[in-house]
């Protein structure tokens, strides 16, 4: 079942009206709860783009609302395994491994991270809902690396105010394609939904802020290892962000990292560049370091996590094919 879409159109002679109101009474089956919760997640586009509840509407104005797939009401728990490097009484700290999605969303019920959590601990907090106990903050399916998760409200709301106040330290390492012009940058580009494809974000004026700081590690055949921190934590924030510096992660399908960055070499390097991207196929990012304040014990936590074996292998062939390239 895919999500409901419903087009409006403001008809001519309407006077100005705040857009949730106006919505309130085109759709009177929706609550108003509803309606706000559409508006702040992106769900719902005038003349294409996001915007606030405040917007007043115009005559001919296209207002595009995206009902998202009901989900089931609950989750099962699952016993899957699960890399936890720290765990106490109030939070969790797991190394998600590539390939697993985080939370259950439409086709994927079953297997996911949060599954697994509630196979694991008899209580996560229910700051994020049925769907996403716990989750505090989240990693796409093929990145890697660290997560902490909350098993009671008190301590979700204060991981997430350290994260909204920019004091959760998160570093993350990436394989990209090219070379930065400069050993050090900062990308700082507001991010949005893609109005024509709603899986992919975009960098637009009207988006969220966001912002990420990248440094070189090493300069590799075709590619560099980079480190980048963010200060803001938007989704895709990092692929879109380095995609827009012409330097996508390595085998980032969505966003360009893969064939197309072949386009004009020479036939040796097409061909190692081919194999490559046949034998390490999920982008080539990972969620390396995590620090914050322990919300109840006020202790300062920190957690790093060695680069996945994939990375780590690709890292080593790069290094070995310089010879060569």
């Amino acid at each position: 079942m895919s999500e409901r879409i419903i087009t409006l159109i403001v008809p001519d002679g309407k006077e100005k009206e705040r857009l949730d109101k106006f919505l309130a009474n085109q759709l009177p089956s929706v609550t108003r709860a509803k309606l706000k919760t559409l508006i702040d997640g992106d769900l719902i586009l005038v003349n294409g783009k996001p915007t606030k509840a405040g917007h007043l509407t115009r005559p001919g104005e296209e207002i595009v609302v995206h009902f998202p797939t009901i989900m089931p009401t609950t989750v099962e728990a699952e016993d899957i395994p699960l890399n936890i490097v720290f765990e106490d009484a109030h939070l969790i700290v797991v190394n998600k491994v590539a390939g697993m999605v985080v939370h259950p969303a439409f086709g994927n019920f079953r297997g996911t991270l949060v599954n697994a959590l509630l196979a694991h601990c008899n209580k996560l907090s229910s700051v994020g809902g049925e769907t996403r106990p716990g989750l505090v903050h989240r990693l796409d399916k093929d990145t890697s690396g660290l997560l902490v998760i909350a098993k009671d409200d008190p301590t979700h709301v204060g991981l997430a105010r350290q994260l909204s106040e920019r004091k959760m330290e998160r570093e993350y390492h990436a394989v990209v394609w090219g070379h930065p012009r400069q050993k050090q940058g900062t990308v700082e580009a507001a991010l949005m939904r893609n109005p024509k494809d709603r899986l992919r974000m975009m960098i637009h004026p009207d988006g969220k802020h966001a912002i990420t700081h990248y440094s070189v590690l090493e300069k590799l055949p075709l590619t560099a290892y980079l480190q980048l921190n963010l200060e803001t934590g938007r989704t895709h924030q990092i692929r879109v962000h380095m995609a827009s510096l012409g330097h996508p992660i390595f085998a980032d399908a969505t966003y360009g990292g893969r064939s197309r960055q072949l386009a004009g070499l020479n036939h040796d390097k097409t061909q190692w560049g081919m194999h490559l991207l046949k034998t390490y196929i999920r982008q080539m990012l990972h969620a390396r370091t995590l620090s914050f304040v322990h919300p109840i014990t006020h202790e300062l936590l920190r957690f790093s996590s060695e680069i996945p074996q994939d990375m780590s292998s690709l890292l080593q062939e790069l290094r070995q094919s310089s010879v060569y390239f």
